[in-house]
Protein backbone atom coordinates (compact mmCIF):
# COMPACT_ATOMS: atom_id res chain seq x y z
CA UNK A 1 0.00 0.00 0.00
CA UNK A 2 2.84 2.05 1.23
CA UNK A 3 4.16 1.35 -2.40
CA UNK A 4 1.36 2.44 -4.57
CA UNK A 5 1.47 5.75 -2.17
CA UNK A 6 4.47 6.58 -2.77
CA UNK A 7 5.02 5.49 -6.44
CA UNK A 8 2.35 5.76 -8.11
CA UNK A 9 2.58 3.45 -11.97
CA UNK A 10 3.16 -0.14 -12.35
CA UNK A 11 3.80 -2.52 -8.95
CA UNK A 12 4.05 -6.32 -9.02
CA UNK A 13 5.20 -8.41 -6.24
CA UNK A 14 8.28 -10.22 -6.71
CA UNK A 15 8.54 -13.97 -5.69
CA UNK A 16 10.37 -14.82 -1.74
CA UNK A 17 12.94 -16.21 -3.11
CA UNK A 18 12.49 -19.82 -1.42
CA UNK A 19 15.33 -22.47 -1.56
CA UNK A 20 13.83 -25.45 -3.29
CA UNK A 21 16.46 -27.47 -1.29
CA UNK A 22 14.44 -26.69 1.87
CA UNK A 23 11.90 -30.14 1.70
CA UNK A 24 15.34 -32.08 2.07
CA UNK A 25 16.10 -30.98 5.48
CA UNK A 26 12.61 -32.19 6.91
CA UNK A 27 13.76 -35.04 8.88
CA UNK A 28 11.59 -38.38 8.53
CA UNK A 29 10.55 -39.00 12.11
CA UNK A 30 9.99 -37.10 14.77
CA UNK A 31 9.27 -37.96 18.58
CA UNK A 32 6.32 -36.04 19.78
CA UNK A 33 4.23 -33.23 16.91
CA UNK A 34 5.06 -29.73 17.36
CA UNK A 35 3.32 -26.98 16.69
CA UNK A 36 4.24 -23.41 15.85
CA UNK A 37 2.19 -20.31 16.67
CA UNK A 38 3.90 -17.30 15.07
CA UNK A 39 3.69 -14.35 17.68
CA UNK A 40 2.28 -10.58 16.72
CA UNK A 41 1.90 -8.44 19.57
CA UNK A 42 -1.48 -6.83 18.36
CA UNK A 43 -2.97 -10.61 18.16
CA UNK A 44 -2.73 -11.60 21.57
CA UNK A 45 -6.10 -12.58 21.88
CA UNK A 46 -5.96 -14.86 18.54
CA UNK A 47 -3.07 -16.62 20.16
CA UNK A 48 -4.83 -17.08 23.93
CA UNK A 49 -8.03 -19.09 22.10
CA UNK A 50 -5.32 -21.16 19.90
CA UNK A 51 -3.57 -21.99 23.33
CA UNK A 52 -6.67 -22.97 25.02
CA UNK A 53 -7.42 -25.27 22.28
CA UNK A 54 -3.77 -26.71 23.20
CA UNK A 55 -5.23 -27.72 26.85
CA UNK A 56 -6.88 -30.87 25.44
CA UNK A 57 -4.09 -32.03 23.38
CA UNK A 58 -1.21 -33.20 26.05
CA UNK A 59 0.84 -34.93 23.02
CA UNK A 60 1.53 -31.82 21.31
CA UNK A 61 4.55 -29.78 22.20
CA UNK A 62 3.81 -25.93 21.32
CA UNK A 63 6.53 -23.51 20.27
CA UNK A 64 5.63 -19.55 20.12
CA UNK A 65 7.82 -18.19 16.87
CA UNK A 66 9.14 -14.50 17.18
CA UNK A 67 10.26 -12.93 14.57
CA UNK A 68 11.27 -9.31 15.47
CA UNK A 69 12.92 -7.97 18.12
CA UNK A 70 11.32 -6.49 21.24
CA UNK A 71 8.14 -7.44 20.09
CA UNK A 72 6.82 -8.23 23.54
CA UNK A 73 6.44 -11.77 25.34
CA UNK A 74 3.35 -13.71 25.04
CA UNK A 75 1.47 -14.96 28.76
CA UNK A 76 1.23 -18.54 29.17
CA UNK A 77 -1.12 -20.92 30.70
CA UNK A 78 0.04 -22.61 33.65
CA UNK A 79 -1.01 -25.82 32.40
CA UNK A 80 1.24 -25.38 29.14
CA UNK A 81 4.28 -24.40 30.72
CA UNK A 82 6.08 -27.91 30.69
CA UNK A 83 5.69 -28.23 26.61
CA UNK A 84 4.98 -24.81 25.67
CA UNK A 85 8.20 -22.64 25.23
CA UNK A 86 9.06 -18.75 23.26
CA UNK A 87 11.51 -19.17 20.70
CA UNK A 88 12.82 -15.51 18.51
CA UNK A 89 14.57 -16.80 15.42
CA UNK A 90 15.26 -13.85 13.57
CA UNK A 91 17.80 -15.07 11.03
CA UNK A 92 16.72 -17.48 8.39
CA UNK A 93 19.01 -20.45 9.39
CA UNK A 94 17.23 -20.41 12.70
CA UNK A 95 14.00 -20.14 11.54
CA UNK A 96 14.38 -23.31 9.06
CA UNK A 97 15.79 -25.13 11.55
CA UNK A 98 12.42 -24.41 13.81
CA UNK A 99 10.45 -25.06 11.22
CA UNK A 100 11.52 -27.86 9.77
CA UNK A 101 10.90 -29.66 13.34
CA UNK A 102 7.24 -28.83 12.73
CA UNK A 103 3.92 -30.71 12.20
CA UNK A 104 1.75 -27.97 11.79
CA UNK A 105 2.75 -23.87 11.42
CA UNK A 106 0.19 -21.26 12.62
CA UNK A 107 0.87 -17.83 10.88
CA UNK A 108 -0.12 -14.57 12.39
CA UNK A 109 -3.02 -12.87 10.48
CA UNK A 110 -0.33 -9.62 10.01
CA UNK A 111 2.30 -11.73 10.17
CA UNK A 112 5.58 -12.75 7.83
CA UNK A 113 4.86 -14.49 4.10
CA UNK A 114 8.31 -15.56 3.98
CA UNK A 115 7.99 -17.56 7.18
CA UNK A 116 4.52 -19.43 5.89
CA UNK A 117 6.29 -19.91 2.29
CA UNK A 118 8.68 -21.70 3.78
CA UNK A 119 6.56 -23.72 6.17
CA UNK A 120 4.66 -25.18 2.57
CA UNK A 121 8.33 -25.51 1.22
CA UNK A 122 9.28 -27.80 4.26
CA UNK A 123 6.10 -29.77 3.69
CA UNK A 124 4.40 -28.32 7.42
CA UNK A 125 -0.08 -28.14 7.71
CA UNK A 126 -0.90 -24.51 7.69
CA UNK A 127 -3.53 -23.67 9.03
CA UNK A 128 -4.72 -20.35 7.86
CA UNK A 129 -5.40 -17.89 10.91
CA UNK A 130 -7.59 -15.89 9.19
CA UNK A 131 -10.64 -17.50 8.72
CA UNK A 132 -14.14 -17.47 11.23
CA UNK A 133 -13.47 -21.00 12.31
CA UNK A 134 -9.85 -20.97 13.90
CA UNK A 135 -10.62 -23.20 16.11
CA UNK A 136 -12.98 -25.80 14.55
CA UNK A 137 -10.02 -25.88 11.96
CA UNK A 138 -7.07 -26.56 14.80
CA UNK A 139 -9.56 -28.98 16.73
CA UNK A 140 -9.49 -31.13 13.17
CA UNK A 141 -5.83 -30.54 12.73
CA UNK A 142 -5.07 -31.96 16.52
CA UNK A 143 -7.58 -35.19 16.32
CA UNK A 144 -6.32 -35.69 12.59
CA UNK A 145 -4.33 -39.04 13.26
CA UNK A 146 -1.74 -38.10 10.53
CA UNK A 147 -1.60 -34.35 10.56
CA UNK A 148 1.24 -34.25 7.82
CA UNK A 149 -1.09 -35.58 5.10
CA UNK A 150 -3.47 -32.63 5.45
CA UNK A 151 -4.60 -30.22 2.53
CA UNK A 152 -2.19 -26.88 3.32
CA UNK A 153 -4.67 -23.95 3.41
CA UNK A 154 -1.53 -20.85 3.35
CA UNK A 155 -2.77 -17.04 3.49
CA UNK A 156 -0.71 -16.32 0.49
CA UNK A 157 -1.96 -17.70 -2.87
CA UNK A 158 -1.23 -21.10 -3.33
CA UNK A 159 -0.74 -20.79 -7.17
CA UNK A 160 2.18 -17.92 -6.65
CA UNK A 161 4.99 -19.52 -7.16
CA UNK A 162 7.80 -18.33 -4.32
CA UNK A 163 10.94 -20.17 -5.13
CA UNK A 164 14.38 -18.88 -6.35
CA UNK A 165 14.06 -19.69 -9.55
CA UNK A 166 11.03 -17.63 -10.21
CA UNK A 167 12.57 -14.80 -8.32
CA UNK A 168 15.52 -15.19 -10.69
CA UNK A 169 13.04 -15.26 -13.77
CA UNK A 170 11.12 -12.57 -12.25
CA UNK A 171 14.36 -10.46 -12.41
CA UNK A 172 15.85 -11.08 -15.00
CA UNK A 173 12.60 -10.00 -16.87
CA UNK A 174 12.13 -6.74 -15.38
CA UNK A 175 15.86 -5.67 -16.17
CA UNK A 176 15.75 -7.32 -19.30
CA UNK A 177 12.51 -4.71 -20.22
CA UNK A 178 14.71 -2.01 -18.38
CA UNK A 179 17.37 -2.22 -21.16
CA UNK A 180 15.24 -2.33 -24.03
CA UNK A 181 13.60 1.08 -22.82
CA UNK A 182 17.31 2.77 -21.23
CA UNK A 183 17.92 6.03 -22.91
CA UNK A 184 21.07 8.35 -22.86
CA UNK A 185 22.02 10.20 -20.21
CA UNK A 186 19.79 13.26 -19.25
CA UNK A 187 22.32 15.34 -17.56
CA UNK A 188 22.13 18.86 -18.09
CA UNK A 189 25.34 19.94 -20.88
CA UNK A 190 25.33 22.94 -19.62
CA UNK A 191 27.38 21.22 -16.78
CA UNK A 192 30.34 21.79 -18.76
CA UNK A 193 30.16 25.29 -18.45
CA UNK A 194 31.59 25.00 -14.77
CA UNK A 195 34.09 22.21 -15.18
CA UNK A 196 36.78 25.13 -14.25
CA UNK A 197 35.20 26.13 -11.15
CA UNK A 198 36.64 24.46 -8.24
CA UNK A 199 34.78 21.39 -6.30
CA UNK A 200 33.43 22.71 -3.01
CA UNK A 201 31.37 21.36 0.25
CA UNK A 202 28.10 22.72 0.63
CA UNK A 203 25.60 22.57 3.71
CA UNK A 204 22.31 23.18 1.99
CA UNK A 205 20.63 23.04 5.30
CA UNK A 206 21.37 24.59 8.57
CA UNK A 207 20.20 27.02 11.50
CA UNK A 208 21.39 29.73 13.55
CA UNK A 209 19.70 31.32 17.29
CA UNK A 210 17.42 33.30 15.15
CA UNK A 211 15.32 30.07 14.97
CA UNK A 212 13.31 29.31 18.03
CA UNK A 213 14.95 25.82 18.68
CA UNK A 214 18.63 26.81 17.82
CA UNK A 215 21.40 28.83 19.67
CA UNK A 216 24.11 29.28 17.74
CA UNK A 217 24.72 32.43 16.81
CA UNK A 218 25.41 33.57 13.33
CA UNK A 219 29.87 34.33 13.40
CA UNK A 220 29.97 31.42 15.06
CA UNK A 221 28.07 29.45 12.38
CA UNK A 222 30.37 30.91 10.07
CA UNK A 223 33.42 30.46 11.66
CA UNK A 224 32.54 26.56 12.09
CA UNK A 225 31.75 26.38 8.42
CA UNK A 226 34.83 27.56 7.37
CA UNK A 227 37.43 25.30 10.16
CA UNK A 228 35.26 22.59 8.45
CA UNK A 229 36.33 23.51 4.97
CA UNK A 230 32.97 24.40 4.00
CA UNK A 231 32.55 26.28 0.96
CA UNK A 232 28.94 27.43 0.64
CA UNK A 233 26.31 26.96 3.24
CA UNK A 234 22.55 27.52 3.36
CA UNK A 235 21.15 29.72 6.31
CA UNK A 236 17.44 27.88 6.67
CA UNK A 237 15.88 29.47 9.50
CA UNK A 238 12.72 28.54 11.00
CA UNK A 239 9.85 31.18 9.72
CA UNK A 240 12.62 33.98 9.99
CA UNK A 241 14.71 35.22 7.42
CA UNK A 242 17.19 37.62 9.70
CA UNK A 243 19.56 35.16 10.30
CA UNK A 244 20.27 34.71 6.40
CA UNK A 245 20.52 38.17 5.51
CA UNK A 246 23.16 38.60 8.33
CA UNK A 247 24.99 35.50 7.39
CA UNK A 248 24.82 37.26 4.45
CA UNK A 249 26.47 40.60 5.30
CA UNK A 250 29.23 38.70 7.32
CA UNK A 251 30.42 36.16 4.80
CA UNK A 252 31.56 38.95 1.90
CA UNK A 253 34.65 39.59 3.94
CA UNK A 254 35.12 35.47 3.85
CA UNK A 255 35.54 32.77 1.46
CA UNK A 256 32.39 31.45 1.95
CA UNK A 257 29.41 31.47 -0.36
CA UNK A 258 25.86 32.03 1.77
CA UNK A 259 22.75 31.16 0.37
CA UNK A 260 19.82 33.16 2.36
CA UNK A 261 17.53 30.80 2.84
CA UNK A 262 13.99 29.74 4.73
CA UNK A 263 12.42 26.75 6.31
CA UNK A 264 8.35 27.94 6.11
CA UNK A 265 5.84 25.78 8.07
CA UNK A 266 3.00 25.32 5.85
CA UNK A 267 -0.65 24.25 5.89
CA UNK A 268 0.69 20.92 4.34
CA UNK A 269 4.28 20.86 5.87
CA UNK A 270 7.30 22.38 5.36
CA UNK A 271 9.35 23.68 2.43
CA UNK A 272 12.53 25.42 2.22
CA UNK A 273 13.15 28.67 -0.08
CA UNK A 274 16.64 29.07 -1.52
CA UNK A 275 18.17 32.60 -2.83
CA UNK A 276 15.60 34.53 -0.91
CA UNK A 277 15.67 38.13 -0.68
CA UNK A 278 13.23 39.01 1.89
CA UNK A 279 11.05 36.89 4.59
CA UNK A 280 8.00 34.67 3.94
CA UNK A 281 5.55 34.78 6.26
CA UNK A 282 4.53 31.12 7.49
CA UNK A 283 0.67 29.39 7.73
CA UNK A 284 0.41 29.84 4.14
CA UNK A 285 -0.85 27.24 1.96
CA UNK A 286 2.08 24.88 0.13
CA UNK A 287 0.87 26.75 -3.22
CA UNK A 288 1.00 29.90 -2.39
CA UNK A 289 4.41 29.54 -0.73
CA UNK A 290 5.60 28.49 -4.27
CA UNK A 291 4.28 31.31 -5.76
CA UNK A 292 6.14 33.78 -3.29
CA UNK A 293 9.70 31.64 -3.16
CA UNK A 294 9.21 32.23 -7.11
CA UNK A 295 8.01 35.41 -7.00
CA UNK A 296 11.33 36.70 -5.33
CA UNK A 297 13.09 34.46 -8.14
CA UNK A 298 14.22 31.65 -5.36
CA UNK A 299 14.55 27.86 -5.66
CA UNK A 300 11.77 25.22 -4.00
CA UNK A 301 14.04 22.71 -1.47
CA UNK A 302 11.54 20.10 0.13
CA UNK A 303 13.23 19.29 3.06
CA UNK A 304 12.67 15.41 4.62
CA UNK A 305 10.45 15.22 2.55
CA UNK A 306 9.63 11.59 4.05
CA UNK A 307 10.38 11.62 7.69
CA UNK A 308 7.27 10.86 9.47
CA UNK A 309 8.87 12.28 12.57
CA UNK A 310 8.57 15.88 10.55
CA UNK A 311 5.97 17.94 9.64
CA UNK A 312 5.77 17.15 5.57
CA UNK A 313 3.48 17.35 3.00
CA UNK A 314 1.24 14.26 1.63
CA UNK A 315 2.31 11.95 -1.28
CA UNK A 316 -0.34 13.11 -2.69
CA UNK A 317 0.23 16.57 -2.72
CA UNK A 318 4.26 16.44 -3.57
CA UNK A 319 2.81 14.42 -6.93
CA UNK A 320 0.73 17.31 -7.23
CA UNK A 321 3.33 19.62 -7.40
CA UNK A 322 6.53 18.22 -8.61
CA UNK A 323 6.90 20.32 -11.34
CA UNK A 324 6.79 22.96 -8.95
CA UNK A 325 10.07 21.57 -6.85
CA UNK A 326 13.68 22.42 -7.57
CA UNK A 327 15.57 19.90 -5.35
CA UNK A 328 14.67 17.30 -3.42
CA UNK A 329 16.51 16.55 0.06
CA UNK A 330 17.24 12.97 -0.30
CA UNK A 331 19.84 13.12 2.49
CA UNK A 332 19.15 14.57 6.04
CA UNK A 333 21.77 14.06 8.90
CA UNK A 334 19.31 14.50 11.61
CA UNK A 335 16.72 11.76 10.83
CA UNK A 336 15.61 9.52 13.45
CA UNK A 337 15.54 6.47 10.82
CA UNK A 338 17.55 6.21 7.58
CA UNK A 339 14.78 4.77 5.96
CA UNK A 340 13.37 7.94 5.65
CA UNK A 341 16.70 9.12 3.68
CA UNK A 342 16.56 5.92 1.61
CA UNK A 343 12.86 6.23 0.77
CA UNK A 344 13.46 9.86 -0.51
CA UNK A 345 16.63 9.06 -2.41
CA UNK A 346 14.41 6.31 -4.06
CA UNK A 347 11.56 9.02 -5.12
CA UNK A 348 14.13 11.57 -6.92
CA UNK A 349 15.63 8.76 -8.28
CA UNK A 350 12.12 7.87 -10.04
CA UNK A 351 11.21 11.24 -10.90
CA UNK A 352 14.87 12.58 -12.12
CA UNK A 353 14.87 15.14 -9.70
CA UNK A 354 17.88 17.13 -8.63
CA UNK A 355 18.97 16.16 -4.78
CA UNK A 356 20.38 18.08 -2.15
CA UNK A 357 21.44 17.16 1.19
CA UNK A 358 22.13 18.85 4.22
CA UNK A 359 22.71 18.80 8.44
CA UNK A 360 19.87 20.72 9.26
CA UNK A 361 22.32 21.36 12.16
CA UNK A 362 20.91 23.37 15.67
CA UNK A 363 24.06 22.86 17.02
CA UNK A 364 27.71 23.73 15.89
CA UNK A 365 28.37 20.04 16.22
CA UNK A 366 26.53 18.85 13.65
CA UNK A 367 27.28 21.30 11.00
CA UNK A 368 28.89 19.45 8.28
CA UNK A 369 27.19 15.33 9.01
CA UNK A 370 25.22 16.16 5.45
CA UNK A 371 27.00 17.45 2.39
CA UNK A 372 26.78 18.06 -1.45
CA UNK A 373 30.02 17.86 -3.16
CA UNK A 374 29.83 20.32 -6.13
CA UNK A 375 31.33 22.38 -8.34
CA UNK A 376 31.68 26.33 -7.36
CA UNK A 377 28.28 28.59 -8.59
CA UNK A 378 27.16 32.30 -8.67
CA UNK A 379 23.22 32.57 -8.26
CA UNK A 380 20.74 30.03 -8.56
CA UNK A 381 21.21 28.90 -12.26
CA UNK A 382 24.48 27.89 -11.84
CA UNK A 383 23.57 26.14 -8.25
CA UNK A 384 21.34 24.07 -10.31
CA UNK A 385 23.34 23.38 -12.63
CA UNK A 386 26.40 22.14 -10.68
CA UNK A 387 23.99 20.40 -8.58
CA UNK A 388 23.52 17.91 -11.53
CA UNK A 389 26.63 16.77 -11.12
CA UNK A 390 27.12 16.93 -7.40
CA UNK A 391 27.62 14.06 -4.73
CA UNK A 392 25.96 13.59 -1.48
CA UNK A 393 28.79 13.39 1.56
CA UNK A 394 27.36 11.71 4.14
CA UNK A 395 29.73 12.57 7.95
CA UNK A 396 27.13 11.48 10.29
CA UNK A 397 27.45 11.78 13.85
CA UNK A 398 25.23 10.18 16.61
CA UNK A 399 21.59 11.60 16.96
CA UNK A 400 21.31 10.89 20.16
CA UNK A 401 24.33 13.14 20.97
CA UNK A 402 23.45 16.05 19.12
CA UNK A 403 20.35 16.02 20.28
CA UNK A 404 21.34 16.29 23.64
CA UNK A 405 23.41 19.07 23.00
CA UNK A 406 20.63 21.01 21.69
CA UNK A 407 18.37 19.93 24.93
CA UNK A 408 21.00 21.57 26.79
CA UNK A 409 21.55 24.24 24.73
CA UNK A 410 17.62 25.39 24.86
CA UNK A 411 17.46 24.87 28.82
CA UNK A 412 20.56 26.98 29.21
CA UNK A 413 18.82 29.77 27.15
CA UNK A 414 15.87 29.54 29.23
CA UNK A 415 17.13 29.63 32.29
CA UNK A 416 19.32 32.52 31.15
CA UNK A 417 16.08 34.50 30.13
CA UNK A 418 14.41 33.86 33.42
CA UNK A 419 17.69 35.32 35.10
CA UNK A 420 17.18 38.54 32.88
CA UNK A 421 13.16 38.61 33.68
Amino acid sequence: DTAYERFPGKNEMLPLGISESLADSRPKTRERPLVIIEWHPEERERIRSILRSLLSSPSWDIRILRLRKLSGRPYLPRALRDRCKIVTARDEEHRIALLSQATVFIGAVQGSARAQAEAITLKVTIVNPDTDNLSSQLQGVLESPNPDRLNRQPCIPANFDHSISALEKSLESIYKNLMQRRRGSKRNTRTELLTDRPWILCDLHTHTSFSHDCSVSVPDLLDEAENLGLGAIAITDHNIFGGAKLASELAKERNLIVIQGEEMKTQRGEVIGLFLEEEIPSGLSMEETIVAIREQGGLVYLPHPFDRMHSIARPETIHRLLPEIDVLEAYNARLLFESYNDEALRFARKYNMLIGAGSDAHVLQGLGTGLMRMRSFEGSEEFLISLASAEIIRRPKSLLYLQGLKWVAQARDRQTKSLVR
